[in-house]
């Protein structure tokens, strides 16, 4: 699974890089060395205005999501910090994703993904998880696959009220291979930017297709170095928790 990752970069600078029309200059998302579940995240996609017939082309946007998707369906929303992840093997059939997958697909921009693998203190030897920083070799921005999704919240009664909807992600993972894989069994999926308009695009909804659209991240060429402990505490944060550590 990916259920931590690193997000530092500003949102002008994403916003050239993705080639994004809009996006909310008055929205702030910190840098954050150690994204967890139900933070709110910088997701790029596309829409159309809601209520829109389809006369206008979907705009790309920059926005910040809840990360742990909230399927349309369900009665609250905190089944979303058990939604943080979506297996690409099953994405399109599971109830929960499959109706965002067909039409509600997304980027969600990391510098890199922790996981963790089993060992021993070596002070103590007691059991404990060793956590990895895994990034690009290059150090780019990775585009993680993801999807999105629209929750809307019974409390509030006014439907144009934006605080009736709530917007949540999931990151789509698959089987690790080459330096995640040393580390643990599940990683992320990622784009390349030559794929970014056919998975953003709301009205390609061949599954097979889009499915075949998703890479590892940065080609396989991955780096994974051990980093501190001080990761496994969500209040944890700092460029600090990328020093590689000795084991």
């Amino acid at each position: 699974m990916c259920g931590r990752y690193v997000s530092t970069r500003r949102p002008q600078d994403l916003a050239q890089l993705f080639h994004v029309d809009e996006w909310p200059v008055t929205e702030v998302l910190a840098p954050s060395w150690n994204v967890a579940p139900t933070d709110d995240v910088w997701a790029v996609l596309e829409r159309t205005p809601r209520g829109d017939d389809g006369a206008t082309a979907p705009a790309r946007e920059l926005r910040p999501l809840r990360w742990g998707l909230v399927p349309s369906w369900a009665k609250e929303p905190k089944i979303g910090a058990r939604m943080i992840n979506a297996r690409v093997e099953t994405v399109h059939e599971k109830p929960a994703f499959r109706r965002a997958f067909a039409k509600r697909r997304c980027l969600l921009p990391a510098d890199g993904f922790y996981e963790w693998q089993p060992g021993k203190d070596p002070v103590t030897g007691k059991a404990r998880k060793q956590p990895y920083f895994i990034h690009p070799e290059d150090d780019q921005v990775m585009a993680l696959a993801g999807l999105y999704e629209y929750w809307r919240d019974p409390a509030v009664t006014q439907h144009d009220d934006p605080a009736a909807w709530l917007m949540t992600c999931t990151i789509i993972t698959t089987e690790a291979t080459d330096a995640a894989g040393r580390v643990h069994p599940r990683m992320p999926l990622a784009l390349t930017e030559n794929h970014y308009e056919a998975w953003l695009d709301p009205t390609h909804q061949d599954s097979d297709h889009l499915r075949a659209l998703l890479d590892q991240p940065a080609g396989g060429h991955l780096d994974a170095r051990p980093v501190s402990t001080a990761v496994n505490n969500v209040r944890n944060n700092g460029p600090q928790l990328l020093d590689p550590i000795r084991l």
